[in-house]
């Protein structure tokens, strides 16, 4: 059987355009991903990224949920590390309020002090694990220990704030949404906020905390093969293990991928070119840059030392025809045994990524069976 699939939007910036554009191609994208049959649409949190405009899920989901009348709507994740539970909760309360049972509430560790990158990996070779690559886990040590990153810290949270520990500000989110939270023996109430009909989400990039809280509360959990594939298989093990009935029964499991989509597999192979540079500026630490064009990427300076710093995210982006992605997708899904995928896809042109979607929607949902 056929699972779900969804989509996860950076609103990326492509060069020579801004953040209005790319904002305005976020709900443009939105409503064809409704007509094109996807399950979720989900935004990203991310800051001084001057290639990505998601800076404020809550605000831009308000504004797709407006856009659209029957697709999920959601966060992938809200960072609730400078936020407090009670800002969350009064949000996403008050987008259910206008728009009631279509919310997704995900939250992830990011933005938490020392959670910038992805609990570390031990690490291995590169491996297949039933037909998926598991790449080698890239070492995050040196980005983060970057100066700057300390000031991104003091800049998301007030001055002298401290994070609470992820799993209280869990616990915190669902007892302002059921009615039920108590400090001192006093009861506060959130409004907008309680009762909301939010589905609460996990995001996780390892098999550490994210993973474990999401399992121990019962909760779904969103694993990130396109930020951290050499996790993957980690992460969704440790979710497994931990679970316990809660607000679900049984696990459930989104794994996300990149993939670019094209008529052909040149074509594709071509519209994928400048994903490398824009990894590059992730993970040397001056924020993901506006996404370039083919002919852009083509004339900048490229290094061993370079493709050596992006190759993992390289290696498992799926990029090709409708078939030949459709057919790695369903080997993400065999092979991490996922309820449902979350897709997301970059590249220069609007157009060019609305067509990605709608030729993979077109292939997914056109399939008898599952491998």
């Amino acid at each position: 059987m056929t699972v779900p699939l969804s989509i996860l939007d950076l609103s990326p910036i492509s060069s020579g355009s801004d953040a209005g554009a790319a904002l305005r191609n976020t709900i443009d994208l939105a409503r064809r991903a409704e007509s094109f049959g996807y399950h979720r649409f989900w935004v990203a949190e991310h800051h001084f990224a001057p290639g990505v405009a998601s800076a404020a899920p809550a605000v831009l989901i308000g504004l797709i949920a407006a856009a659209t009348d029957r697709i999920r709507v959601g966060s992938g994740a809200v960072q609730v590390g400078h936020q407090t539970a009670l800002s969350v909760v009064e949000q996403f309360g008050l987008l259910d309020a206008v728009h009631p049972g279509r919310l997704d509430l995900g939250l992830g560790r990011s933005g938490q002090r020392g959670s910038f990158a992805p609990t570390p990996v031990a690490a291995q070779p590169a491996r297949v694990v039933d037909g998926l690559l598991i790449p080698p886990a890239f070492d995050f040590s040196r980005l983060v220990t970057q100066p700057r990153f300390a000031l991104f810290a003091q800049l998301l949270q007030q001055p002298g704030a401290q994070s609470p520990d992820f799993a209280e500000v869990v616990d915190d989110i669902r007892a302002l949404i059921a009615g039920t939270y108590t400090r001192d023996g006093l009861d506060v109430h959130a409004t907008p906020g309680e009762g909301a009909k939010v589905e609460l989400w996990i995001l996780g990039s390892s098999g550490g905390q994210s993973a474990t809280v999401a399992g121990e509360r019962g909760l779904p959990f969103a694993a990130n093969y396109h930020v951290a594939p050499a996790a993957v298989l980690e992460a969704v093990a440790a979710y497994r293990a931990a679970f316990r009935p809660g607000v679900l029964d049984r696990p459930y499991v989104v794994v996300s991928a990149d993939v670019v989509v094209a008529p052909s597999a040149a074509v594709a192979k071509q519209l994928a070119s400048p994903y490398r540079h824009w990894v590059r500026s992730i993970r040397t630490g001056a924020g993901a840059i506006p996404f370039p064009t083919p002919a852009e990427a083509a004339a900048t300076p490229w290094t061993d030392e370079d493709q050596a710093l992006v190759q993992d995210r390289l290696d498992t982006q799926f990029v090709g025809d409708p078939a030949s992605v459709a057919a790695q997708l369903r080997t993400l899904r065999r092979a991490t045994g996922a309820d449902e995928l979350l897709v997301t896809t970059i590249t220069h042109d609007h157009a060019d990524r609305v067509r990605s979607f709608e030729l993979l929607a077109r292939e997914w949902h056109g399939e008898g069976s599952e491998g």
